[in-house]
């Protein structure tokens, strides 16, 4: 496994124990890559470090001066970036005429402001060969109930990577986004813990099965290899989830009345 063999790597988001960005981060050391990882957890972080043979660094994504930090750090680590994946989130879940001015703040500062300018710290730290990686969601695509400021900040940074993509395509810079569907991570793993919540949206995956962390590591591998002719793009690892759709809320809802009975009558 050496797909990203000597190549430099910064994998933003990779604070919270076995989250997505840790697994990528591990993928990427295991293809031979130089790994930086970043978040808020610095604990966590270097205990990751440690077991990848990497480096980590705080990082606050919605400062640019720990962005700057961020990047600066990973060139003195492992010299000018080749692959940078912002794997940050906020899965917010408000009824639209709920959600607060300072809930709606926040959410665009971690899902629109700081992943802008994580980009715009990159691309003038990145090789000749680079590509940058942004965790989107396939609810930007088909939506999903009381999420439409977590879907509206992921489908407009979209938007940007297409932009970065045509704009800095020239000096070799690739820019893409990967849309998983529900996955189970820290992130969620209060909403899989609900009998029937996850019955309720595996139906509608053509494969069978919801995605995990390792799907999107290995799409990212790919993205970042230099076997990757493909810039600008969204690429929906979800099983084919985009073929059908998520649950309604009164569908999830049911599920997990009748998990709950059938439960209780056991």
């Amino acid at each position: 496994m050496s797909r990203l063999k000597g190549k430099s790597a910064l994998v933003l988001g990779a604070a919270s124990v076995g989250n997505m960005g840790q697994v990528i981060a591990e993928r990427f050391a295991q293809e031979g890559a130089r790994v930086t990882v970043a978040g808020r957890n610095i604990q966590n972080l270097e205990t990751l470090a440690d077991a990848i043979g990497g480096s980590a660094v705080h990082c606050d994504i919605t400062s640019k001066a720990d962005i700057e930090a961020a990047v600066a750090h990973t060139v003195a680590f492992s010299g000018a970036v080749d692959i940078a994946v912002n794997c940050t989130g906020w899965g917010l879940l408000t009824p639209f005429e709920e959600t607060s001015e300072e809930d709606l703040v926040a959410m665009m500062n971690l899902q629109f402001k700081g992943p802008y300018q994580f980009m715009q710290s990159l691309v003038g730290s990145m090789s000749g060969s680079a590509s940058i990686i942004q965790i989107s969601s396939a609810t930007a695509t088909i939506l999903v109930g009381n999420h439409h400021a977590y879907i509206g900040t992921k489908a407009g940074i979209d938007h940007v990577i297409r932009g970065v993509a045509d704009e800095f395509g020239a000096r070799g810079i690739r820019a893409n986004s990967i849309s998983p569907g529900f996955t189970k991570s820290p992130m969620t793993e209060d909403y899989f813990a609900v009998p029937g919540l996850a019955e309720a949206f595996v139906k509608e995956y053509p494969m069978g099965r919801l995605n995990t962390s390792q799907d999107i590591a290995a799409a990212a591998v790919f993205l970042g290899s230099d076997e990757c002719f493909m810039t600008g793009q969204n690429l929906q690892v979800n099983g084919g989830l985009t073929l059908r759709r998520n649950p309604m809320p009164a569908e999830i809802e049911a599920s997990a009345t009748a998990a709950a009975h059938a439960a209780a009558s056991e």
